[in-house]
């Protein structure tokens, strides 16, 4: 059976896989021989991303990479965590910002932050971007930017589905361009992503809403 092509997303993938395995490694080492090999993986892993964008400069990333590096728990690598809240309210609309680093429409999200459950930063998240209470409903997906190739840095994002409650629109001056509530078929453009999310967010605020979404698991994972 003939394998699909490569793409930038797997080599992106390929590539932040690698520098979370050296620097990992780099973290729990302490024999100067490994710690050279994983240097080496770096370099392996910066000349892939070169590769995706020959803009990178392969030596600035290699050391970029060494600085995060930590000793022991601290040191060891894992994708950060991005938390979304998928707003409806009772005319069955969904609530979407304009993100002012991009310009794209997409529901509100942000990291997670310490101290806050992933729900607590959903509700934060919509009062901040948009000045919408909220109340979370339950959790509808789990998705793995990198596979998905919506993001350029390691993260799962978890998307909640909300119940607006009060508040008035009030899109935050730095972090959003706009914010409004959107029917089905009157949707902004350009609209992030939303071939992956739309239609759980809608079956969601519907009353439809089946099992959480992830990712299936892939048989190897490094081939598709």
């Amino acid at each position: 059976m003939a394998r699909p092509p490569i793409t930038e997303t797997d080599l992106l993938r390929w590539a932040e896989a690698l520098s979370g395995i050296a620097r990992t490694g780099l973290g729990f080492t302490e024999s100067q021989y490994e710690r050279e090999r994983f240097e080496e993986v770096l370099a392996v892993a910066a000349d892939i991303r070169h590769a995706i964008d020959t803009d990178v400069d392969r030596e600035h990333l290699v050391q970029e990479w060494l600085k995060g590096v930590g000793q022991g728990v601290p040191g060891y690598v894992t994708p950060k965590v991005a938390v979304g809240a998928v707003v409806g309210n009772d005319d069955g609309e969904l609530l979407l910002i304009q993100r002012s680093d991009s310009g794209v429409w997409l529901y509100p999200t942000g990291w997670a932050d310490v101290g806050y459950s992933a729900a607590e930063v959903a509700v934060k998240e919509v009062a901040e971007e948009t000045g919408i209470h909220c109340e979370v409903v339950g959790l509808i997906a789990v998705l793995d930017g990198l596979r998905l190739g919506f993001t350029r840095v390691p993260l799962y994002s978890l998307v909640f589905h909300c119940r607006a409650v009060g508040g008035e629109l009030a899109p935050h001056p730095l972090e959003t361009l706009d914010a409004g509530w959107f029917a089905r078929d009157a949707l902004p453009s350009p609209l992030a992503g939303y071939e992956q999310w739309g239609e759980l967010a809608f079956a969601a605020i519907e009353g439809h809403a089946g099992p959480v979404w992830f990712d299936s698991p892939r048989d190897p994972p490094w081939l598709g």
